[in-house]
């Protein structure tokens, strides 16, 4: 890898790391990074993507427990249900990698930030409000809900290498969840769905240790400053930029 190419990953790397806990999509863009550009296979892309996304989901559950997302609400609860249930999910798509050819995981990956991208505009700039249903329902109920989306994020975190907040941060959005506290709450179940699918991907022998360390230093850095940026700033106008992003990066893949 030229230094060129490293210092690009990197510089790519750290803004992910600011999405990751100011807005919850943002790790995609390491993904993509690694698939667009890096010699990686995608096995190794979403094994390494992984191993990269424990270490943030750990300081990004950190920084938000100091700010006290987690004892509001149900927050708690829902860490912990959504954490179970998404190791299964997680498991079931990595091996699900494992066995697609290459030009199948472009097509996926290309479709699924496409549609994350769509979904965040549509959010922002149609007015998907939140609707208060998982407040509504009784606790049962809510923690098979929760544990429900567990499970789907799992299985995409595990089979895209794409972590957990990207997909989890809207749904729980839309759900009713306060934005801070859906962000908090997806920290914690992406180190679950990173931790194993990066352990069964290391099995296979698919993770790159220098490249997890290439991206995974600049996250951490990311992780703090984005912390920080959602505290301070009305996230809405960058989460448009980068639903816009998203859309327009998602054709490039399949190249």
């Amino acid at each position: 890898m030229s230094p060129e190419l490293a210092a690009l990953l990197a510089l790519i790397a750290l803004f992910a790391g600011v999405g990751i806990t100011a807005i919850g999509p943002g790790g995609v863009f390491v993904t993509i990074a690694l698939f667009a550009l890096s010699p990686l296979s995608t096995a190794e892309v979403a094994g390494t993507a992984s191993a990269t996304f424990v270490a943030t989901g750990l300081l990004g559950s950190l920084v938000y427990l100091q700010s006290g997302e987690f004892a509001q609400g149900h927050a708690r609860e829902m860490a912990i249900v959504l954490s179970v249930t998404s190791i299964l999910g997680a498991l079931a798509g990595s091996q699900l990698n494992l066995l697609l050819p290459e030009a199948v995981f472009g097509y996926l990956l290309s479709a699924f930030v496409a549609c994350i991208g769509g979904v965040i505009v549509y959010r922002e700039r149609v007015g998907l409000r939140p609707s208060n249903r998982l407040d509504a329902v009784p606790d049962r109920q809510r923690r098979i809900l929760i544990g429900s989306i567990g499970f789907g994020v799992g299985v995409l975190g595990g089979l895209l290498g794409v972590g957990g907040p990207v997909v989890a941060v809207p749904i729980l959005v839309v759900l009713g969840v306060p934005m801070l506290v859906a962000v908090a709450v997806a920290q914690v179940q992406s180190v679950f769905i990173s931790g194993f699918a990066a352990a069964s991907y290391a099995l296979a022998g698919a993770v790159s240790i220098p490249v997890a360390l290439l991206v995974g230093i600049p996250q951490l850095i990311g992780v703090v400053a984005g912390w920080k940026v959602a505290h301070l700033v009305d996230p809405g106008r960058l989460r448009v930029i980068l639903g816009v992003v998203l859309i327009v990066v998602a054709p490039t893949l399949l190249l």
